[in-house]
């Protein structure tokens, strides 16, 4: 966060306010914490590694979106969408009790959510704004749904027999 702060006092092209500061700590801080937690429960590298690329999927996608947007400008309704992304993955784990078998299922859920929502928007009208093409939001989504699948794969080699050793 103090990487803003200085461009702030060096250029005209980063305005931070006050509230992007605090929106920016509690992101960076939940995502943290959340982290910190699951990182204590979890048994193994893979399991391991699909929790924290899961957790950064998720920040990324929050901190992106809420910055310019998915689809469009950080304006368009249409973004608001990718909070059931969230949602998704966030039911799935809960759904799962954050087991490796379970959790790969909700990862592929939240791939799938991922995926829906620009054709959702797209096809109920909600359309693209700003500087971004459509070849843009499916560049980000095949992105997002990559990095959601590659957590997937991951916690289903976690739950393999064997694989907490």
């Amino acid at each position: 966060m103090l990487l803003p702060l200085v461009a702030m006092q060096v250029t005209g092209e980063v305005d931070w306010t006050l509230s992007d500061f605090v929106a920016a700590g509690v992101l960076l801080g939940g995502a943290g914490l959340l982290l910190e937690l699951a990182l204590r429960r979890t048994s193994g590298p893979a399991e391991r590694a699909a929790t924290g690329l899961a957790l950064a999927t998720g920040l990324l996608l929050a901190w992106v979106n809420g910055a310019v947007g998915l689809i469009g400008s950080e304006g368009n309704p249409a973004n608001l969408l990718y909070g059931g992304v969230l949602a998704v993955g966030l039911l799935g784990a809960l759904a799962a009790r954050l087991r490796p078998r379970g959790m790969a299922r909700a990862m592929v859920a939240t791939a799938l959510a991922q995926v829906l929502v620009p054709l959702v928007a797209l096809g109920g009208g909600l359309g693209v704004t700003g500087p971004v093409s459509v070849g843009d939001v499916l560049m980000g989504t095949g992105l997002f749904a990559g990095l959601w699948l590659l957590s997937a794969w991951l916690f289903g080699a976690a739950a393999r027999p064997g694989a907490a050793a």
